[in-house]
């Protein structure tokens, strides 16, 4: 079996649109949640969500290849671009175009061009719907446009598994290095749903909150939490087989070393109250990483903010690690910050893990101010926190039952 590490990032982000600047905004604790201003919001019970500010597109495409994508394709060539830069690598070039491949997926797909498109089916007739509509709007077109951005001819797998579909991707692209089946794969999920179906489709399924206080809207294991803000924006990693990435003398920031991948088969959208699948889940990816008794661990958790989440997540960790390793372990939520990114979550949040290793510092669990007994682990509440982090875990849970692990270790030659 190969060996995989990261050798690549990319974000774009409700608190950055750049490696960089989210990093920054996560260890300062910085909230990227506010009123909206995509829509007008008065006829909605949500009135915030997080959004992606100041993008643009033009950075990463031209003008004609930015009206040929919807936002979230958008967002995904961006983080891609970064993080294809970050790796240096260059297909045809030092990789093989038939050993790149892409593992990009998305919640939702071009939800923001079905509803356009739909309108003006519905106003003006079916003659004055875009003959772009449909490559615009299916879910495969953000790795489809990435690949063709970067001549990626590999392996190539949209994924979408609500919001475990990042981590899915990176999970299954670790996966597919791992038995040999590609030399690097650029991996992740993007999402544009800050827009009037998503938001009351969201809000009429109870699930986002109607708190219109960022500073306490999103507060995930905390007493109070009743619903997860909105977010958008892509996360994007470039993971490449170890001796390649050696042998061009790469940069690396950790090794991909476990993933888990399981289904509740409970219920359409709530968590198994028992935790049983996204616990088995945490525990293959540990398994497979060789947890050790003195490993010193950070999770960033998925941690949604919702009171069904939050105290099912915590009995997962209990369950997979044991009571005593979790009651040790470092937790964090990020979407205390970033809002929820739906399927570009998992991608954002195995950045922000991969960083923690990196660089030695647990990004907090901003607004936390209120004990939960159901939640009571140690979730670096409000300040970010210095440890010698030597496995790091990022943990997604999706509508549909999809639970998902990624297990990294800091990296060592």
């Amino acid at each position: 079996m190969k060996r995989v590490v990261v050798t690549g990032l990319g974000v774009v982000s409700p608190v950055g649109n750049d490696v960089p600047s989210f990093w920054q905004s996560l260890t300062e604790g910085k909230c990227g949640i506010g009123p909206i201003t995509a829509f007008d919001t008065t006829e909605y019970k949500v009135k915030i969500a997080a959004e992606v500010k100041d993008f643009d597109p033009l950075l990463y495409m031209d003008k004609n290849e930015a009206r040929k994508q919807d936002a979230f394709s958008r967002y995904a060539v961006a983080a891609s671009a970064q993080a294809m830069q970050d790796s240096g690598l260059e297909s045809g070039s030092n990789i093989d175009p038939f050993r790149l491949g892409v593992y990009i997926g998305t919640g939702t797909g071009g939800m923001q061009t079905f509803m356009q498109e739909a309108g003006k089916l519905f106003e003006k007739g079916p003659g004055r719907v875009s003959p772009f509509f449909v490559p615009m709007m299916i879910g495969n077109m953000a790795a489809g446009n990435v690949a063709l951005k970067f001549g990626a001819q590999g392996p190539s797998l949209p994924i979408m598994t609500a919001c475990a579909t990042s981590t899915n991707a990176i999970g299954e692209a670790y996966r597919t290095i791992k038995h040999g089946y590609a030399d690097a794969i650029i991996a992740g999920g993007s999402e544009a749903t800050v827009i009037e179906m998503a938001v009351a489709g969201f809000t009429n399924c109870m699930a986002l909150t109607q708190n219109t206080d960022p500073a306490s809207a999103s507060i995930p294991f905390d007493k109070r939490r009743n619903g997860f803000v909105m977010g958008e924006g892509s996360g994007v990693l470039v993971l490449e087989e170890y001796e390649h990435a050696v042998a061009r003398g790469a940069h690396i920031y950790a090794e991909v070393c476990g993933y888990g991948n399981t289904n509740d088969a409970h219920h359409m959208t709530a968590p198994d109250p028992d935790a049983k699948g996204s616990s088995r889940a945490i525990q293959l990816a540990v398994e497979e990483a060789g947890m050790q008794a003195d490993d010193e661990i950070y999770i960033n958790a998925h941690g949604t903010s919702t009171p069904l989440n939050d105290k099912t997540e915590t009995k997962a960790i209990k369950l997979a690690l044991g009571e005593e390793t979790a009651r040790k372990a470092h937790i964090s939520s990020t979407k205390s910050m970033t809002g929820h990114m739906l399927g570009a979550a998992g991608g954002v949040e195995a950045i922000a893990t991969v960083l923690a290793l990196k660089h030695g510092i647990i990004p907090p669990t901003i607004g936390y101010a209120e004990p939960d007994p159901e939640c009571d682990l140690n979730y670096t509440p409000n300040k970010a926190v210095k440890a010698d982090v030597t496995l790091g875990i990022s943990t997604s849970l999706g509508f549909g039952g999809h639970n998902g692990c990624l297990a990294f270790r800091k990296f060592e030659a």
